[in-house]
Formats: C-alpha cells, sequence, structure tokens
C-alpha cells in the first residue's frame, strides 16, 4: 500500500511578492516630487520682472547671483569678484558652452550686471541669459 503524502501549506514560496517594494517605491517617488522644487532655493534676491516667456531646461542650469549689498554667489558658495571665471570654469569642468544664468537684485546697479556678464563672454562663454520673475498684474 502506498502512501501519498499530501502537500502541506508550510512550503517555501519560491516568488517574490513585489507589493512592499512598490509601496515604498511609490512613497519616494511622492516624497521627491515634493522636496524637489524646494531644493532650487538658493539665495535671497528680489527679482525684476518681465513679461518674456520661460526658457526650455534641458540640463540644470549654472547660477551666478548677485545680491542687493553686492555680494556674488555661484550657485549657493559665496565668490570674490576677481574669482569668478576661476570658479565657473572649475564647476563647468572648462566647457564654455555651459549656459549661465546671472540672477542680480533689482536694487543693484545695472552697471554692476552688464560688467559681470560682460566678464563671462569675454572669458568664452557664449550661453549667459538674465533671470527675471514672471510679470505680475497691479
Amino acid at each position: 500500500m502506498a502512501f501519498k503524502l499530501k502537500s502541506s501549506s508550510r512550503e517555501p514560496m519560491s516568488e517574490i511578492n513585489v507589493t512592499p517594494f512598490v509601496d515604498v517605491m511609490l512613497v519616494l517617488l511622492i516624497i521627491f516630487m515634493v522636496t524637489a522644487p524646494l531644493l532650487t532655493v538658493g539665495v535671497q534676491v528680489d527679482l525684476p520682472e518681465s513679461s518674456a516667456d520661460s526658457l526650455p531646461e534641458e540640463q540644470e542650469p549654472l547660477t551666478l547671483t548677485i545680491n542687493s549689498k553686492g555680494e556674488i554667489f555661484i550657485q549657493e558658495s559665496k565668490v570674490e569678484y576677481d574669482k569668478i571665471i576661476a570658479k565657473i570654469l572649475a564647476v563647468s569642468k572648462n566647457r564654455t558652452d555651459t549656459r549661465i544664468y546671472v540672477r542680480g537684485d533689482k536694487t543693484i546697479n545695472y552697471g554692476r550686471v552688464l560688467e559681470i556678464m560682460g566678464m563671462l563672454s569675454g572669458s568664452g562663454f557664449t550661453k549667459v541669459a538674465l533671470i527675471s520673475e514672471p510679470y505680475k498684474e497691479r
């Protein structure tokens, strides 16, 4: 007489349960989507307003900021006037086709902003642009 063993329900599961993995990934995705806009906050500058359309961005641009005190920042790190070009070349890995956005406070002298833009274009940077706030109707 042959005994047939009943398959028990305690056999190891051979499949991977991906539901907890998907749950964690969705939570992380939501967290990154919420915090990503907050990461672009840098030096506080009161930008002038413009009615021009915004430019499309294919990669994160290099930002040079001049605040109301005349201090110059590359991204969020303060830099001395005579070291601007060396620092930008280091950050852009000596690529002069890197897009550079200049953010100048609206209370700063316009000549100072143009002086820095001229210095950048004189050093071979061809994609230098100004950033402004979108125009708000009052």
